[in-house]
């Protein structure tokens, strides 16, 4: 099986770059096995493709819209993503969902999970680095993402202090 772990988001927008911070963090902290990919998709629209469809499961790390406090998490299915989507607003934006919807089209999509968090600071003015409330999300969606991952049978190494690969308790 090969998986793809994608973080989603625009860095020079605060907390809306929580897929790309999150996924420099996992890099930091483990050593992920071969089948496993983790790739920064910022905001490449089409660019990410060939990414999306060459895996069979893919994790998409990114923030979600809600009411609900700033760093709640959550967990959605393609489907159930679907669900949640506003109508297009114009023809010429280009969002992740419609690489998606290529790749379903070319009947290439691999089973897709949205791993998500509410941000605290969404769009505005340009400025990098996330608040702390999205931080702070960082241990429990990386608890969320590696019980995903030991579902599919694959269990990164925590990389010890020194840089060396350790067991994940």
């Amino acid at each position: 099986m090969r998986v793809t772990i994608l973080g989603l988001g625009n860095i020079l927008l605060r907390d809306e770059g929580f897929g790309v911070y999150f996924l420099r963090h996992l890099e930091k902290r483990f050593n992920f096995p071969e089948v496993v990919r983790l790739v920064d998709g910022g905001t490449l629209g089409f660019g990410l493709l060939d990414t999306v469809t060459s895996c069979d499961r893919l994790f998409v790390i990114d923030i979600i819209k809600s009411d609900d406090p700033p760093g709640t998490l959550y967990r959605f299915t393609h489907r159930e993503m679907e669900l949640r989507l506003p109508e297009p607003t114009s023809a010429h934006e280009i969002e992740f969902f419609d690489v998606l919807g290529m790749a379903e089209m070319m009947g290439e999509l691999p089973e897709t999970i949205f791993l998500c968090a509410a941000p605290q600071e969404y769009g505005g003015e340009l400025r990098t680095g996330m608040t702390p409330v999205m931080h702070a999300a960082f241990p429990a969606m990386e608890r969320l993402l590696l019980k995903e991952l030991a579902e599919c049978g694959l269990a990164p190494q925590r990389r010890s202090p020194a840089g060396k690969s350790a067991p994940d308790a």
